[in-house]
């Protein structure tokens, strides 16, 4: 877990219990080759270091597979998705999906990936932080998948189906996802489940103007120093706190931060670049 992620969960937190709301974790771990051993149990950790409690049991992916087999069941079923054999080398000079294997047969013999059938189809939404945003799926990204060829679904899918399912009416997360939500919305209609309200946080940029990630420059959390990195992410999110908070409790600076939370102060973008 990195500033970034803490940044983005505290927006949310905060977001949830000012108006009283309840506020989830969810282990999003299809990808199991991927997982590294333990990451999320650390995650958890570091969340509870950080004073955020979450309501009900962290949910995992992994363990929600027939959720999104039965979704993905009810769009074939409407003949809304189709088989693709493409492999990514295939694909690697497109901007988006050609759309190769809709029109026809996908090759035998041949792993295949599912994916839902976009129609042009303009996707408009008014984020609660960014405004108006709008874009046509169709044009953006072409046939998204569903299920990957190594059978694996794809985030997609699971996300949306479990916002539903979860009972999700706010989400808040970082501005690199904003581009997702239409294709998101597109899904959401496509199954006939509500649309969240969105909220995207700028995001936290490196010195060379990246996305703060998990690569070995991104900037790591500290439990052992919560206080005074949680003060910090106030100011990133336009709270103002006072000195006073920096000699109490992470109780205290939370049950300061949500009686003074006001989404409007968060700016579209952040001149502040985080350094190691």
């Amino acid at each position: 877990m990195h500033l970034g992620s803490l940044y983005a969960a505290a927006a949310s937190f905060l977001d949830a219990r000012a108006h009283r709301g309840r506020w989830l974790v969810r282990i999003e771990d299809l990808d199991r080759p991927r997982e590294v051993a333990g990451s999320a149990e650390r995650i958890l950790r570091t969340l509870q270091a950080f004073g955020l409690e979450w309501d009900g049991e962290a949910v995992r992916q992994r363990d929600r597979t027939e959720l999104y087999a039965a979704a993905l069941e009810s769009l074939r079923a409407r003949n809304l998705t189709f088989e693709c054999s493409c492999s990514r080398s295939q694909l690697e000079d497109e901007n988006r999906y050609p759309g190769t294997c809709r029109a026809r047969s996908a090759a035998k013999d041949s792993p295949t990936a599912t994916r839902l059938k976009v129609d042009r189809d303009s996707i408009m939404f008014s984020d609660r932080i960014q405004g108006m945003y709008r874009q046509d799926v169709a044009d953006a990204v072409g046939d998204v998948i569903l299920k990957r060829r190594d059978q694996v679904f794809a985030y997609l899918l699971a996300v949306v189906v479990d916002d539903a399912d979860q009972g999700v009416t706010h989400i808040v997360r970082g501005a690199d996802l904003l581009d997702n939500t239409p294709r998101q919305i597109y899904l959401q209609e496509r199954l006939n489940l509500p649309r969240p309200e969105y909220a995207h946080v700028p995001v936290l940029t490196e010195s060379d103007d990246s996305k703060l990630a998990k690569s070995k420059r991104s900037v790591s959390v500290d439990p052992a120093a919560a206080l005074p990195q949680l003060l910090s992410v106030f100011s990133m999110l336009g709270l103002g706190s006072p000195p006073s908070l920096a000699r109490g409790t992470l109780a205290g600076a939370w049950d300061w931060a949500i009686g003074n939370w006001d989404i409007k102060r968060i700016p579209k973008r952040l001149n502040v670049r985080v350094t190691d």
